[in-house]
């Protein structure tokens, strides 16, 4: 540990998948209302079905679940995968 001032965050990768594989640029908009988006990406997942891999930084002590309910309830929004959550110190 670094000391007092080290604070410590946690990268959240998730995996957001679309009803409509063309919205993704509509999506991203409505998931950075809810995120400060890191890092975004497209993905083929296969036979013409797209997911949008977002990661995000939070405050370690903040639970991923209630962010991970709040992007899933977007209109549009398929179904949303947690990928990864990684420790971080800033």
């Amino acid at each position: 540990m670094r000391g007092r001032d080290c604070v410590a965050k946690v990268s959240v990768t998730l995996k957001v998948f679309p009803e409509d594989p063309s919205a993704l640029d509509a999506l991203k908009a409505e998931v950075s209302k809810v995120v400060q988006i890191v890092e975004s990406k497209e993905e083929d997942i296969g036979f013409g079905v797209k997911a949008l891999s977002i990661r995000f930084l939070m405050e370690e002590s903040a639970g991923v679940d209630a962010i991970e309910e709040k992007i899933a309830s977007i209109k549009g929004v398929s179904q949303v995968q947690v990928t990864s959550v990684d420790r971080v110190e800033l």
